[in-house]
């Protein structure tokens, strides 16, 4: 059981990854709450949708930050790329329900779709996949692991492996006394 904690208690003093992980809770609890509003009796409140267009781009923008984040140093120059991703998904989902579902032959079209089919897939669809990999591509050299990170990893995966290895044999021990 220390092995699973030792990790975990690593994020102390990382406001980074304090902060995502606060953020990923919170949107997953908004998420589910908003799942869970569409099975009442009564119909789907108004609010859930809107739960659902807000915690899925905060929950997604938590994991990237937990996924690049290096150790104290944050996440660096990817903040700017992440916050306008988290902020075009937010204000997609947003826009595509608040706008009016008035969709006929006479409605205006964006590059040949409708308003709400315009802004989920050009807005929520396209600009991440162009803008994170142009970001990830800038930062490549400065976010991905160096030979001392890899080589730290190893030492402590060996660590870990010599770890369970010891709490195991002592588990043997104490069951065959």
């Amino acid at each position: 059981m220390s092995e699973i904690i030792a990790p975990l208690g690593a994020t102390r003093g990382d406001k980074t990854r304090t902060a995502a992980l606060t953020a990923l809770c919170a949107a997953i609890v908004a998420i589910a709450i908003g799942y869970g509003a569409a099975f009442r009796q009564s119909g789907t409140p108004v609010w859930a949708p809107w739960l659902l267009a807000l915690g899925i781009p905060i929950s997604l923008g938590a994991i990237m930050i937990l996924g690049a984040a290096r150790g104290r140093q944050g996440i660096g120059p990817l903040k700017l790329p992440f916050l306008f991703v988290v902020a075009v998904l937010a204000i997609g989902f947003c826009a595509a329900l608040a706008l009016p579902a008035t969709g006929s032959t006479l409605s205006k079209l964006w590059l040949g779709l409708p308003v709400r089919a315009a802004v989920v897939i050009y807005g929520i669809g396209l600009l991440p996949i162009v803008v994170l990999p142009v970001a990830y591509a800038l930062t490549f050299e400065t976010q991905t692991l160096s030979a001392e990170d890899v080589e730290r990893v190893r030492a402590m995966g060996q660590e870990n492996r010599e770890r369970a290895s010891l709490a195991k044999a002592a588990s043997d021990q104490q069951l065959s006394e």
